[in-house]
């Protein structure tokens, strides 16, 4: 009998031990919970110097991005512009280099060692080594295949040496600066 009760009170201590250990996960539980919805209500219930604070911090921040922004694009302009710019004055100088070449191949062969004919030789390398440091570089087109995009074709002539959509003679010589085109070539195609 004694087993008997000593095994009630051990099945009676090991349920009140178990009612406890539920008792207290449960007020834990309700502990954690509580918590949470304090820490919610305080973050809902934020100070209005914090609000403000954040709200300046962020428009400060789109401020600096739309200003860094401003500064690239108007520099991107800038260059364009000066491209441009620099562009339309190398198209109005290269008719003089033209007429340059033009004098210097018309000297006769009795005149070539003048004076004269030195110094029109060293005004030309001159202006050609200026545009060359520019940038701008002459592109020869004979004997390469006719490319409507960078020539263009104002004679046509029959060539038997040369083959079809062949350029002939170069007229007037293509020039670009960089990498884009300034004049294309004036050329004579042979068919």
């Amino acid at each position: 009998m004694k087993e008997k009760e000593l095994e009630k009170e051990k099945t009676e201590k090991a349920v009140s031990e178990e009612k406890e250990t539920k008792e207290t996960a449960a007020s834990e539980k309700e502990n954690k919970e509580t918590s949470e919805k304090e820490e919610k209500a305080s973050e809902k219930k934020k100070d209005p110097k914090d609000e403000k604070i954040d709200e300046l911090n962020d428009k400060l921040k789109r401020s600096m991005a739309e200003f860094d922004n401003y500064r690239k694009r108007t520099d991107k302009e800038k260059s364009a512009m000066y491209e441009i710019g620099a562009k339309d004055v190398i198209e109005k100088i290269l008719p003089i280099v033209d007429n340059f070449e033009r004098g210097l191949n018309s000297i006769p062969e009795d005149a070539k060692g003048s004076a004269f004919a030195d110094g029109m030789e060293k005004i030309y390398k001159q202006f050609v080594k200026t545009l060359d440091d520019m940038g701008v570089k002459p592109i020869e087109a004979v004997g390469k295949p006719f490319d409507p995009n960078f020539h263009n074709a104002v004679m046509h002539v029959e060539d038997e040496n040369l083959g079809e959509n062949v350029v002939a003679v170069e007229l007037q010589k293509r020039y670009t600066y960089k990498a884009s085109i300034v004049r294309p070539s004036m050329v004579q195609v042979a068919n």
